[in-house]
């Protein structure tokens, strides 16, 4: 075993908050901390060409590659969960929409006993954060590591999408993360000057510059040392070789909604006949520790268009790639700046609700199967999420080998009030794409078509064809009850110098993309951990 490392934090996990902290908590030079990440640098090109995230679905280079347990709900199938494996986390590997989610979210993270995590207490953190290109005002801030931005190009086939929305019914918003979130316009993004604007770009590597922040990549995190009930450091695994950082203050498990209930369970701390099952000795009884997950699942339409200008034409054509990667590499422009979703719409199914139910995409693109080849015709895909799920799912444990990728049950569609929302979102979509402002660029659907018409087929559909939208959260769930993980400051109920501060923690999923989300999260964090740091020197 290597020789001790000693430092204030150490922090598992080079996300989205793992990067947050490590540039928090470094920035006055008062604590020296340490990041370990199990993936590797972010080298690889195509992590900061937008339209990469293509490239990195299959990728076991960036991504952990893993997969939901078959399910009868869902047609006995592994639906894939990517999450990012490289610095940056899932933000390096994402479909880099900027969405915060519905205020009513936070509002109700409130209701529930999260004290100090109403609306009116996280904007400020989504605020400091951002750096929004439109620049600051009541809903946005400017200066902040996170670079936000509009779309380079407007595409002809998407403004007719947003126009017939208007001609279904719908209005228009010209800002998701604003006053309103309902209606339908064009997605900002985390990009800037026409690339993937990570939150390793963002924090992480400005930070490693500055002697008191510490990187390890490669770092496969192992177990949580404990002390009694005080997390003292981490022992964790480059190649064969293990190693032990100390922390004096805390440890803060940054893993995500899937590897942060790992590494916590490999430590001791779950449910216990789950980690006895395995041979861990039971430190806490936590039964709630990768239980309650909640994810956005997901349904498409696919539509094949008359005009030969969506991604599939430019894959398909080696002048279109030639002319695309031109215009890229001179401009910052054209087909590969594009986001997974060029724009899209949140919509409420039915008119008594406060607040949206299902989010649209449209996607200029179309495949029988994400991850793999575009279809050779123009085509373009129209997806739903469903935002509020009452169906949930757990993570749990294959053995004590952190090697071992964990088992994920996501619970699809077990709750019937959650097929009638998805039915709904669906015949939401296809009036929106029959209308005439789409006449002159959409030839017809091409899946599900006609095999799914009434309600029962529309569901076979969606339980067969279905999707997760890669937004796990609640495994490690904040709450003022006793079944929570973490309380409002993120310390894990029972022991000290102990954290999660990452999706895991959200109480309820959000209404809408995560990823903005757990930024303001780790940003509240980042002032909460040194508050508490100084109340203790002080207390001292």
């Amino acid at each position: 075993m290597a020789a001790l490392q000693q430092f204030d934090y150490v922090i598992v996990g080079a996300g989205s908050a793992g990067c947050v902290l490590a540039n928090r908590l470094t920035e006055t030079g008062r604590y020296r901390v340490l990041v370990l990440e199990a993936g590797g640098r972010d080298t690889n090109p195509w992590i900061h060409i937008p339209v990469g995230y293509g490239k990195h679905f299959l990728n076991g280079d960036v991504n952990w590659l893993y997969t939901n347990e078959p399910e009868a709900e869902t047609g006995n199938r592994r639906i894939p969960q990517p999450r990012g494996k490289v610095l940056g986390g899932s933000s390096s590997i994402n479909g880099l929409l900027y969405v915060r989610g519905h205020s009513e979210d936070y509002n109700h993270w409130r209701q529930l006993g999260c004290v100090g995590w109403s609306y009116d207490d996280v904007l400020p953190y989504f605020k400091k954060a951002e750096n929004q290109e439109r620049g600051a005002d009541e809903f946005h801030g400017t200066g902040g590591p996170l670079n936000v931005a509009d779309p380079r190009d407007k595409h002809p086939l998407v403004d007719a999408y947003l126009e017939a929305a208007v001609q279904a019914g719908y209005s228009r918003t010209p800002d998701f993360n604003g006053a309103r979130q309902e209606g339908f316009g064009y997605y900002q993004t985390t990009t800037r000057d026409g690339m993937r604007w990570s939150a390793a770009k963002g924090y992480l590597k400005p930070a490693m510059k500055r002697s008191n922040l510490a990187v390890e990549t490669n770092a496969l995190a192992s177990r949580i040392l404990l002390e009694g009930k005080r997390a003292v450091g981490v022992e964790y695994l480059v190649g064969n070789e293990k190693r032990v950082a100390r922390a004096s203050v805390e440890v803060i498990c940054s893993l995500g909604a899937l590897n942060s209930p790992q590494l916590l369970m490999l430590s001791g701390i779950g449910p216990a006949d789950q980690l006895r099952q395995h041979g861990i000795p039971v430190v806490a009884d936590v039964p709630a520790i990768g239980q309650d997950m909640q994810d956005h699942y997901a349904a498409r339409t696919v539509w094949r268009a008359k005009t030969p200008n969506t991604l599939n034409d430019m894959v398909n054509s080696f002048s279109k790639s030639v002319a695309e990667g031109t215009k890229f590499a001179l401009q910052r422009r054209g087909m590969l700046t594009l986001a997974a979703a060029s724009a899209g719409g949140f919509i409420c199914t039915e008119p008594h609700l406060a607040q949206p139910d299902i989010q649209a995409h449209i996607m200029l693109f179309s495949t029988d199967k994400l991850g793999t080849d575009l279809h050779t015709f123009p085509g373009v895909t129209t997806p739903i999420l469903l935002l509020r799920p009452h169906s949930t799912g757990r993570v749990e444990i294959r053995s004590a080998d952190p090697h071992d990728p964990i088992a994920v049950h996501g619970g699809y569609l077990t709750a019937r009030r959650d097929c009638d929302v998805m039915i709904a979102g669906m015949r939401a979509v296809r009036k929106i794409m029959q209308q005439p402002a789409l006449e002159p660029y959409i030839v017809s659907e091409h899946e599900p078509g006609l095999a799914a018409s009434t309600d029962d087929e529309i569901l076979a559909y969606m339980r067969e064809k279905g999707n997760t939208a890669y937004h796990p959260t609640t495994t490690c769930r904040m709450g003022a009850d006793a079944r929570a993980v973490v309380d409002e400051r993120l310390r894990v109920k029972g022991f000290t110098g102990l954290r999660v501060v990452d999706a895991s923690i959200m109480p309820t999923v959000v209404s809408g993309n995560t990823n903005a989300p757990t930024i303001m999260i780790a940003e509240k964090a980042a002032d909460m951990i040194q508050a508490d740091a100084r109340k203790a020197t002080n207390a001292a």
